[in-house]
């Protein structure tokens, strides 16, 4: 991979990663709900969850899409399915004090299984492999995929700090249960243009 591509490559992973989008949303509650510690295995299932599922992209599962068109329909069923059950569960979550004994944030295997009913993320695997990825070289795949899984970590690591940042502001158990079911409603919201997006590419 030469400089320039390696450069843009970098720029896309940094604007696709950063960007408010479910993961993202998610994390950010998780971090007000819960603080940065307890966040951790949510925030690496999703920052090494991610490029798991670009090199599958990369080593061809992208073309059972196109070979069976049936199994996008069922990946968007799938994922409207998930995410109305996180949102729900981010917008029930407990008050700092009960959360502590109560609630729990997603776990590593959860946060993984996400990227796979993620419209989201298969966008963002497909566009980059397709992208960046095109000759379907193995080293080319692996840098793919290490790129995104660096800047990923910088991204879930900043968008659960955020969420930590505003849990100063959500003193009361009204004001955090308002940020819930604010970032319930936005993390359904932000499927709808995704949901629309075509993941399987000629």
């Amino acid at each position: 991979m030469t400089a320039e591509l390696f450069l843009a490559l970098t720029l896309f992973a940094l604007s696709t990663l950063y960007t408010p989008g479910p993961n993202n949303l998610m994390l950010m509650a998780s971090g007000a709900n819960y603080g940065l510690r307890r966040t951790v295995p949510h925030l690496l299932g999703v920052a090494l969850g991610f490029p798991l599922l670009a090199m599958a992209v990369g080593f061809g599962i992208a073309a059972l899409f196109r070979a069976v068109p049936a199994m996008e329909v069922v990946l968007k069923v799938l994922a409207v399915a998930f995410l109305l059950w996180l949102a729900w569960k981010v917008g029930t979550s407990a008050p700092p004090e009960e959360a502590k004994a109560e609630g729990r944030p997603l776990t590593f295997a959860q946060a993984t299984a996400f990227q796979w009913v993620n419209p989201k993320a298969w966008a963002m695997a497909l566009g980059a492999m397709t992208a960046f990825a095109a000759s379907g070289g193995f080293a080319q795949v692996l840098i793919v995929a290490a790129t995104f899984a660096a800047f990923g970590l910088g991204s879930a690591t900043a968008w659960t700090a955020i969420g930590t940042q505003i849990r100063r502001i959500l003193s009361t158990p009204r004001r955090l249960r308002a940020f819930n079911w604010t970032m319930a409603a936005l993390l359904v919201l932000s499927l709808f243009p995704i949901l629309g997006t075509d993941l399987a590419p000629s």
